[in-house]
């Protein structure tokens, strides 16, 4: 059972975090950056601790962290969503402090927390995948890419990044150097990763998720989500069960989803 748990984040997940903990009987401590010292999520922990680091580059400094952990003795490190919540090696790095660590293990988010093995997952699970490039490693890779697919739109993405955040969508030849430039100092600022890849992007389609669960043996879905009102690429209303989707799509997406589960274990 968690004794102490550390809070890697801030704002609203923070709180919600240390709710979820009290409840549990759980001790929490936060951390916060010096730019965040009046944040409320401060307040809601048992204990607080501040970040060497400013800005969101604190929330990212994963030794700080773990060392905030280990001095408050706390024996787990819950990392919300966003910042470290999806990097494997920052799993790894818990693991190796004897911190539990609260979501997936480290195997699982080098599958899935970058989204070029998560493409390739999803490939040699049979899910089909939008055309893709590989890594990046400059403008000129972007234009080959862009090229290739008879100028058509396509979209610039943080390899290891949510959110929104890393993201630029090119429809013109002359939008490339401009969105990359944007693309991977965004990824940087927000992820600490400045690595990006390209997908072909289509206009007018719906966002869909499913949710799915497993215990490491089996896998199931909690069916689907229409995400698709968005503001700058973050969703803003989520819709479940998915309206005016056909029983057949649906399955489908639900069928795809617990595949990937599966393939992950």
């Amino acid at each position: 059972m968690i004794r102490r748990l550390l809070i890697a984040n801030r704002g609203e997940i923070a709180i919600r975090v240390a709710r979820s903990a009290a409840a549990l009987g759980i001790e929490t401590v936060a951390v916060y950056t010096g730019d965040d010292e009046t944040s409320l999520h401060i307040k809601h922990a048992d204990n607080a601790r501040r970040l060497p680091k400013a800005g969101v580059l604190g929330y990212l400094d994963a030794d700080a962290l773990i060392s905030i952990a280990r001095d408050t003795d706390c024996d787990a490190v819950h990392p919300g969503y966003g910042l470290l919540s999806e990097r494997a090696d920052f799993a790894a790095a818990c693991a190796n402090a004897n911190l539990i660590f609260v979501g997936p293990d480290a195997k699982t988010l080098e599958l899935q927390g970058d989204k070029m093995s998560a493409r390739a997952l999803a490939e040699q699970a049979g899910v089909p995948v939008l055309k893709g490039s590989g890594l990046l490693a400059g403008e000129a890779d972007l234009q080959a890419f862009f090229d290739a697919h008879e100028a058509a739109p396509i979209i610039i993405k943080a390899v290891n990044g949510g959110g929104g955040r890393g993201m630029r969508i090119v429809r013109r030849a002359e939008e490339i150097n401009v969105a990359f430039a944007e693309a991977r100092d965004e990824a940087l600022s927000a992820f600490g990763d400045d690595k990006l890849y390209a997908e072909r992007f289509l206009e007018s389609v719906r966002h869909i998720e499913v949710q799915i669960i497993g215990d490491g043996q089996s896998v199931t879905h909690l069916w689907e989500r229409d995400c698709s009102v968005q503001r700058r690429h973050q969703k803003v209303i989520e819709l479940a069960p998915a309206p005016n989707l056909s029983e057949a799509t649906r399955q489908g997406l639900l069928d795809a989803a617990v595949a990937i589960g599966r393939a992950c274990d």
